[in-house]
């Protein structure tokens, strides 16, 4: 489940000169919750609860009531919250997600379900997928994601996480490769070594210094190699509460980052000169 980045993640300072979405994306996701000052993600554990009843009055403490049908608005099986009923400090990072990237993904509706939760997954999200340091590249992490949520079937998680790593990548259909089996996928030595290791943490297998050897001789070292585990494991559970809930993919997810924008230009006949 693309800070989750994006979050929908969501995810990053991006140039979108070269990405085209078909629905008019204003941004894409890439940097969305990168480009959220952390400080918004410091709120969300900082602000006690009599801080929040001053910003948002009592309302935001009660539990979420529901904002359409038991199937509520088609992305969840449990009842997406209405804005009003949230707490102040989900409600800003939503409202800021949105504005950014034209559309809010569906994860952060449906988790916002148990805001408690919600503060805790996309602060670990933002810790494992956001980070500046270690040897992984954003294509990296997000390349994880969707090789590990394939093996869980992961619908959401899939669709979302391939269309920022078509991003970050500027690779339009690895992704896909490595959604439908990464082991004939056009991947290098290097991320072949990553996604076997990746997929040894996913399917609870043991570890050994000969995974490390394996994963050092390509260039990792052990920090990155905790990385991969964390986030296989981390979005193991993120692929189980799609599961649970059986959230949804926004469509804007399936155009995000496919089409370079002067070649789709070229074929709606507005590039001239030519």
């Amino acid at each position: 489940m693309l800070l989750k980045q994006p979050l929908s993640v969501l995810i990053l300072n991006i140039n979108t000169r070269n990405i085209i979405t078909g629905y008019s994306v204003n941004m894409s996701l890439r940097g969305i919750l990168k480009s959220i000052h952390p400080s918004k993600f410091g709120l969300l554990y900082s602000l006690s609860p009599a801080s929040r009843v001053c910003l948002r009055t009592a309302a935001a403490h009660t539990r979420p009531s529901s904002s359409s049908s038991s199937r509520s608005e088609g992305i969840s099986r449990y009842p997406v919250p209405n804005k009003k009923d949230l707490p102040f400090d989900l409600v800003e990072l939503m409202e800021e997600v949105e504005q950014k990237g034209g559309f809010l993904p569906n994860v952060f509706k449906v988790l916002a379900h148990r805001p408690a939760e919600f503060r805790a997954f996309f602060s670990y999200y933002n810790a494992l997928m956001n980070k500046e340091s270690g040897g992984l590249t954003k294509a990296d992490r997000e390349l994880i994601v969707v090789a590990t949520s394939a093996h869980n079937h992961c619908l959401y998680c899939v669709v979302s996480h391939s269309a920022l790593h078509r991003i970050y990548s500027k690779k339009p259909m690895l992704a896909d490769q490595v959604a439908v089996n990464y082991r004939v996928a056009e991947l290098s030595a290097r991320e072949k070594a990553m996604l076997d290791f990746a997929l040894t943490v996913c399917r609870s297998k043991t570890v050994t210094e000969e995974h490390f050897s394996t994963l050092e001789a390509h260039g990792f070292d052990r920090e990155d190699i905790w990385d991969i585990a964390a986030i296989a494991a981390f979005f193991a559970l993120s692929n189980r509460m799609a599961h649970l809930t059986d959230m949804r993919p926004n469509e804007e997810f399936y155009n995000l980052g496919r089409v370079q924008r002067d070649k789709a230009k070229a074929s709606d006949g507005q590039v001239k000169g030519e």
